[in-house]
């Protein structure tokens, strides 16, 4: 007779849980390389290099720093209504839609 070994069965919850997982990671994945690429605009490495020049003596960097961290918390904003968007029931926008309706920044 044959036996299931319960420990290796994936339930349908599971499944949804893990390709949820899956689409958030990819969201964000393209979100933080959106923000690198529009850091990289400025010749900053990334969205983590910019933000460290907020309150920098240059005068350049840190009104640049200071539009990218305004426009990010922007920008995270629109993301999580996106995502809590489809949570409730919206289409799942491609990863292209998702990152062109975020906001755009406006630099000094």
């Amino acid at each position: 007779m044959w036996t299931v070994d319960l420990s290796t069965v994936t339930t349908a919850e599971q499944k949804a849980v893990e390709a949820r997982a899956a689409a958030l990671a990819s969201y964000k994945a393209a979100f933080d390389a959106h923000l690198d690429a529009i850091a990289q605009e400025r010749q900053y490495d990334n969205r983590i290099t910019i933000g460290s020049y907020v309150a920098s003596g240059n005068p350049q960097y840190a009104a640049e720093a200071q539009a990218f961290v305004a426009w990010r918390d922007l920008a995270l904003a629109s993301m999580f209504e996106q995502l809590a968007a489809v949570e409730g029931g919206a289409e799942a926008p491609s990863l292209e839609e998702f990152i062109a309706a975020l906001p755009t920044i406006d630099w000094p």
